[in-house]
């Protein structure tokens, strides 16, 4: 299919309105936010970006379904969810298409990533007959106690680039079987993702007759999200982006007293023990390292090896990555495509510069592609440095593909190899020891979030919740019991005796 057709079916114009209430779209009068594909560098499309005023009609349309949306059953908000995810299925492979285009992925991640929002769409319709409570016994005769979750309002939602539509859908699917409406932010680098989601969003909403407003998009720079951020009616902010940008959310939004879902960075490492199948492990570094062009926050950015494979691990990484196919993501033999822009091409150069000064040597040797289907400038060579784990570009995060492998000797050393950096998302071992992947799995083990045995660090499924702790900021989202964050708790006590019993014993007469 091609892009002028894709463009069509998702309802992209070469000028689109960047705000919208549901079906409704605010006429822009704001500056434009021109998209500019990676893959070849050209213009796709314009978007207005919101104005203030734009933004406050978002705010107020999203206050005003809230108090119907959240009387709607969550079984009957469940259906709509799931008709939501049929929706996706019908517009899998333009919206895929369109993904990869605009961020610059593989087609087959940008078709993962809608899978992704359809498998969160099937997850959100059970979860909507089961947002369950507890019963606890009193201490006081003929008492009961329970405990029952209730909707907090709006949730504001910024995105980052790299996953365009996914993470939004983690939130949203989760927020509206609460009984929550959304206001989403996406990535000014990726906005047409964004409007096309509207788009088909607001299409299963008039169907259903959902009211105007349960779903909002505003589009802009980091000011636009700033509003939100700072507008204490809205009661919950998930932000997913670097953990600068999560520092200044959660300050923000904490002053406020509101609540923040933090997704940011991560440093993660593959532990490769000797007793590791190294053929496994090789396909797992690979892809960890170079999906997406190493711009994923679960990207593997560091190798910790066991000294007795180190070599024989070494050379088979050294031959594989010679085998990696460079250019167009849109084409099925391509593993690796562009870095979003020339700002994360430079960032990218830099790192391997100080990684070098640090004493690196390139065991890979990167750079910067150029010529004939290089022509955007964005193209470039995955890296494999040898490293030291305390230099500073190797504490840092850097958005591309740059592998950083090291030594270790005993399991204690490679933990805390591991555990060393501010960054606490995904972590993996390699082992076919049960004694080895017990203790990473342990609480002396891994400090990350996500702790898996024999699989990379990247590629979490919906079913458990995701996130990580120390400076990728503590939040959940997708999974498990992650509905949680959407909601507020309530503790009911119900007194259905003929006294008036205090707790603890205490007497009070008059």
């Amino acid at each position: 299919m091609k892009m002028d057709k894709v463009l069509e079916k998702l309802g992209i114009e070469k000028n689109n309105e960047g705000t919208s209430t549901g079906s409704k779209w605010i006429k822009g009068e704001g500056a434009k936010i021109e998209s500019y594909s990676p893959v070849d560098g050209k213009k796709i499309a314009s978007v207005y970006a919101t104005t203030k005023e734009g933004y406050e009609a978002a705010v107020t349309q999203a206050q005003s379904a809230f108090n119907e949306w959240r009387m709607w059953p969550a079984p009957k908000r469940g259906e709509v969810v799931r008709q939501f995810g049929e929706a996706l299925r019908k517009y899998k492979e333009p919206l895929g298409r369109l993904v990869s285009f605009e961020m610059g992925k593989s087609l087959q991640e940008g078709l993962g990533e809608v899978q992704e929002m359809i498998d969160i769409c099937d997850f959100a319709v059970g979860l909507s007959r089961q947002l369950y409570g507890l019963t606890m016994h009193s201490e006081r005769p003929r008492h009961r106690m329970y405990e029952q979750w209730h909707p907090l309002g709006i949730v504001g939602i910024i995105s980052a680039f790299n996953f365009p539509v996914a993470v939004w859908s983690w939130n949203t699917a989760l927020a509206w079987i609460c009984g929550d409406v959304c206001i989403w932010k996406p990535s000014e680098k990726a906005p047409l993702s964004g409007i096309a989601c509207q788009n088909i969003i607001a299409d299963v909403f008039k169907a259903n007759n959902v009211p105007e407003g349960v779903s909002c998009l505003i589009n802009g720079n980091g000011e636009v999200g700033e509003w939100m951020t700072n507008d204490a009616r809205v009661p919950l902010v998930s932000a997913t982006g670097s953990t600068r940008m999560g520092k200044a959310v959660g300050a923000a939004v904490a002053n406020r007293l509101g609540r923040s879902l933090l997704e940011l960075g991560g440093n993660n490492a593959i532990i490769i023990s000797q007793h590791a199948d190294l053929d496994i492990a090789l396909r797992a570094a690979l892809f960890g390292a170079v999906g997406t062009a190493g711009q994923r926050c679960t990207t593997t950015r560091r190798l910790i090896i066991n000294e007795n494979v180190y070599d024989a691990f070494k050379k088979k990484l050294v031959a594989a990555y010679k085998q990696l196919v460079i250019g167009n993501p849109l084409e099925e033999t391509s593993h690796v495509g562009p870095l979003i822009d020339k700002d994360a091409v430079e960032a990218y150069s830099k790192a391997i510069a100080a990684a070098k000064k640090a004493g690196g040597k390139e065991i890979v040797k990167g750079g910067v592609l150029s010529g004939e289907g290089y022509e955007s400038g964005c193209y470039v060579k995955p890296c494999v440095i040898e490293a030291d784990n305390s230099w500073e570009i190797v504490q840092h995060e850097t958005f591309a593909p740059i592998l950083y492998v090291m030594k270790y000797s005993t399991l204690e050393e490679a933990i805390a190899m591991q555990n060393a950096v501010p960054q606490g998302l995904s972590s993996s071992i390699m082992t076919l020891n049960m004694r080895e992947s017990e203790t990473f799995l342990a609480h002396c083990g891994s400090d990350c979030g996500i702790a898996n045995v024999n699989i990379g660090t990247s590629g979490a499924e919906i079913g458990g919740a995701f996130g990580g702790e120390k400076e990728t900021g503590g939040g959940r989202e997708s999974g498990s019991d992650a509905w949680k964050a959407y909601m507020r708790r309530q503790t009911n006590t119900i007194n259905w005796s003929d006294q008036l019993p205090l707790a603890q014993g205490i007497k009070f007469s008059v």
